[in-house]
């Protein structure tokens, strides 16, 4: 389940919230790349990239504000 929300922040450059291993609140990143066992991704605070370990995710959800409705970014570009 966690790999579909990293799925769609890569190919939207959307935020995702998740919750990580060792850390004691839920934070906002943009995943920019990942492989089979890694995740590089940009935090909200921090634009330096970093990486993680897939595993070190414990929860993954969209960001405040966000549904998920991925046919509104495709006709954000159209006009009326």
């Amino acid at each position: 389940m966690l790999e579909r929300f990293f799925r769609y922040s890569l190919q939207h450059s959307k935020a995702i919230r998740v919750w990580l291993e060792g850390e004691k609140k839920y934070q906002n990143i943009t995943v920019i790349d990942m492989d089979e066992e890694n995740v590089h991704f940009i935090t909200a605070r921090k634009k330096t990239p970093q990486t993680a370990r897939k595993d070190a995710f414990l929860s993954a959800s969209y960001a405040r504000g966000d549904d998920g409705d991925t046919l509104k970014y495709q006709n954000e570009g159209e006009t009326k």
